[in-house]
């Protein structure tokens, strides 16, 4: 399944060629610091134990693997992967003085690495960002391991009439809070009109069940603002 807005030509690439180098405070700033509770979520849904290995997608600056890492006393090994240069880099210097990470710079749709490799994989915020959902869940489906768990935190469809109203109200003073924090609101109208053209929640699942993947469900978080996909590669 392509994207539509994903597949312009540069778009995404230029999105975060402009927010990579402010993309942790503009995380806070438009979620309220609540991108931090999803993401423990996350880490809580996996219960990851010690010596395994996580691939984790669309990596930004390593939010994820630093919790992976932190929930197993890092005794067990993260490869981040992310499309921009830009993103990678500032990871690296804020995950500095964590030994077990590996960076590269790598699309969703074509992970150079091998078959059947990690334990875990997990996006967040970033499987709406691809230009085609079923390469993306194809790949992550390959370099799972058999009984290796898929995890996805993704922005998805509210579920309350009156929370989808104050939400869509508030999302239109994201561009311009991402105008005051990085000098250019153009990024963040792409990533409101991504957010509303993402599909559902069931629909994920359905796709994910198109890829192999088992025991496929999905928790709502903050009203279905976000949600958390869980399938296994059997």
């Amino acid at each position: 399944m392509q994207q539509y807005l994903q597949n312009k030509k540069g778009l995404v690439e230029g999105v975060f060629d402009q927010v990579y180098s402010k993309y942790d405070l503009m995380n806070d700033f438009m979620s309220l610091g609540i991108h931090r509770f999803w993401k423990k979520s996350l880490i809580n849904i996996m219960k990851p134990s010690p010596n395994r290995k996580l691939i984790d997608v669309a990596c930004g600056t390593g939010d994820i693997g630093k919790l992976f890492l932190n929930s197993t006393n890092q005794m067990s090994e993260v490869t981040c992967v992310d499309p921009n240069k830009g993103m990678i880099s500032q990871g690296k210097q804020k995950l500095s003085n964590y030994k077990n990470i590996k960076w590269i710079n790598a699309a969703a749709e074509k992970l150079p690495l091998q078959d059947n490799e990690f334990d875990y994989y997990t996006i967040s915020f970033g499987l709406r960002n691809t230009k085609n959902l079923d390469k993306a869940l194809s790949e992550a489906y390959r370099v799972l391991k058999p009984g290796g768990r898929f995890l996805c935190l993704e922005f998805s469809k509210i579920q309350n009439s009156n929370l989808d109203f104050v939400y869509k109200n508030y999302s239109k003073i994201i561009p311009h809070i991402g105008q005051f924090i990085v000098g250019d609101k153009k990024p963040y109208e792409y990533l409101v009109k991504s957010i509303e053209e993402f599909i559902n929640q069931e629909e994920l699942i359905d796709l994910m069940k198109k890829h192999n993947f088992t025991k496929c469900n999905y928790r709502n978080f903050s009203g279905g603002i976000v949600s958390i996909h869980s399938g296994w590669k059997i």
